[in-house]
């Protein structure tokens, strides 16, 4: 057991004051959480609470940034009400990020489209599907949400795809989807939904761009591998 708990520590070392007497980026990632747990238990402080849970994440904010509410849990001393504020933090760094990426709007080559949709399917444990319309500039008119799936893959309906498109005047547009395993090599259904949506395209003046197969760890590239027609 601890002799002494937070309360017990000098001022300038304990979590919500260090932040307050020398700002937020003094906090180490442990000092952070801690202030999101706010107590530990009898046995334990909330510091070292927060080294724990993050020792069991390898120290590693983006595998971290993974966490389910039934993982916090198996904790001593995080109940539901802690956990979900740590997952609340997290999808507000997630959505901040996602804001600041919406300042870039053009795209110049796939990786532009993989920084871009980082926000939208980053840790994600199921398959979601997205469509990104562009005008002649190539710059991004709108990125919208198609479908959500399971964890092993999702429908896109090219209707809606399209409804979209018009809706929002788009010249051209790029699709995507995650696969959560972590795999970027395309599925069959992914190759054979690519040739219709850009067949389809074609006749109404719609050019596919491109279709990125992501995640977390990188993508795959329909057009940087030769696979789009021509």
């Amino acid at each position: 057991m601890e002799q002494h708990g937070i309360k017990f520590w000098a001022e300038d070392d304990r979590p919500r004051e260090k932040l307050l007497l020398k700002g937020k980026t003094a906090l180490s990632d442990a000092e952070l959480l801690a202030i999101l747990i706010g107590s530990g238990t009898r046995k334990k402080c909330a510091v070292t609470l927060a080294k724990e849970i993050l020792s069991e994440f390898q120290n590693n904010l983006t595998l971290f940034s993974k966490v389910q509410i039934s993982e916090l849990l198996k904790f001593n001393g995080i109940g539901e009400a802690k956990a979900i504020s740590i997952l609340a933090a997290l999808e507000l760094g997630r959505r901040r990020q996602g804001a600041e990426q919406q300042k870039q709007i053009k795209v110049s080559n796939s990786n532009s489209v993989y920084q871009h949709l980082k926000p939208f399917l980053s840790d994600l444990f199921h398959e979601e599907f997205y469509a990104i319309y562009l005008n002649n500039a190539n710059d991004i008119i709108k990125t919208k949400q198609i479908s959500i799936g399971g964890m092993t893959g999702t429908v896109a309906d090219g209707k809606i795809i399209f409804r979209h498109a018009l809706e929002c005047k788009a010249t051209a547009i790029i699709l995507s989807h995650n696969h959560p395993s972590g795999k970027c090599s395309p599925s069959q259904t992914d190759i054979s939904l690519t040739k219709s949506i850009q067949e389809f395209g074609k006749c109404i003046d719609l050019k596919l761009l491109d279709h990125l197969i992501f995640t977390d760890n990188g993508y795959f590239s329909f057009a940087d591998e030769g696979l789009l027609l021509n």
